[in-house]
């Protein structure tokens, strides 16, 4: 995050004009002038002084006048003062929290979660919803079964402890039968089921290591199938919602722009890049404009919140929406979903 310009050098009366001004401007969308802030501000000041005092907030680089218009808008260093010291924010109402404790019910699985989160996310806000998928390898296996499909391959079949089935096709050096393949699979399930999938590749590889020759021959089969069936998935990293939402935003009309956007969700590694980055601090992060580094998201903003199960961080969900989002509104909602889904994920995942 970008370091914070120093607000506190800011009297009340400028404080309270940026307040007003950006609240305003996030509203209505237009250049707030003198006259406007002298009527909603509250301070018992004429408009001139308004004028000079807003005249030192534009040369603190805090707002900015567009050309076409007499009134002001804030900078990205201006939405950070907002939304750094002077935003109110209020926790979210109980009937908004009880919908999204209705809408990621426990054992509902990771993936409905996931995609109910981010659904979520976008319809409470009106932007973008976006969740980090957490990587599979991090939950415990419950069962696995192996199938024969041809000479070279075999279905692996794993069902997760939070209710997900994944099938995998694995290649193998020789053609197994299925007396083989059950004895396999019955050697997992008694031995690591309940266990996540890491540690279950990190105990088989070392005991392979280990025993050497002695290892009996099935130890060595169960490493060959096992390495590759629970290897780390393929698939989704990040779960969207609501890219469309961004095309009927003003601030966001310019078509070139929405492209880069529109490409930059396609893509996904980089918001999954910024995403990982927030996971590693606490509670709602917010990046404003050009603090994510990533140049398609320059002219938005991201509100992410990590959630987790079992006291981990599993991953990170947020918001992408315009510079001139009602943070007030987006925060708590980020904030209260990333509490939701955990609780779900605890209670459901076995992780």
């Amino acid at each position: 995050m970008a370091p914070r310009p120093p607000d506190a050098e800011l009297d009340p009366r400028a404080r309270q004009l940026l307040r007003t001004l950006i609240g305003r401007y996030i509203r209505d969308g237009e250049p707030v002038g003198s006259q406007t802030l002298a009527r909603h501000s509250g301070l018992d000041i004429s408009p001139a002084t308004i004028r000079n005092i807003l005249g030192d907030l534009e040369e603190g680089g805090l707002l900015t006048s567009p050309h076409t218009s007499a009134g002001r808008v804030p900078t990205t260093q201006g939405y950070r003062v907002f939304v750094d010291s002077l935003l109110q924010v209020k926790p979210l109402p109980e009937s908004e929290l009880v919908r999204l404790r209705q809408e990621m019910p426990a054992g509902s699985g990771t993936q409905a979660l996931l995609g109910n989160a981010s659904e979520l996310l976008s319809a409470m806000t009106h932007f973008v919803g976006v969740v980090g998928v957490p990587k599979r390898e991090q939950f415990a296996f419950r069962h696995i079964d192996f199938v024969s499909l041809d000479a070279n391959r075999v279905l692996a079949i794993l069902v997760f402890a939070d209710n997900d089935v994944q099938n995998r096709i694995l290649h193998t050096r020789r053609a197994w039968d299925s007396g083989e393949l059950e004895r396999v699979a019955n050697y997992l399930n008694q031995h690591f089921a309940g266990r996540p999938l890491q540690e279950i590749r990190v105990t088989l590889v070392h005991e392979l290591r280990a025993a050497r020759l002695e290892m009996e021959t099935l130890m060595a089969h169960t490493v060959e199938l096992a390495e590759q069936a629970l290897a780390p998935g393929g698939g989704d990293d990040v779960v969207l919602a609501g890219q469309t939402r961004l095309m009927g935003v003003q601030d966001l009309s310019d078509l070139d722009r929405l492209r880069e956007l529109f490409e930059a969700f396609s893509r996904k590694r980089e918001i999954l890049q910024l995403l990982e980055r927030t996971a590693r601090a606490p509670g709602v992060r917010v990046f404003i404009g050009e603090e994510s580094g990533i140049a398609p998201l320059e002219s938005v903003s991201l509100v992410t919140a990590p959630y987790g199960a079992g006291g981990r961080v599993l991953g990170v969900l947020g918001v992408i929406g315009p510079t001139r989002m009602a943070y007030d509104r987006v925060i708590p909602v980020v904030q209260a979903a990333a509490g939701v889904l955990g609780q779900a994920l605890e209670s459901s995942s076995g992780t």
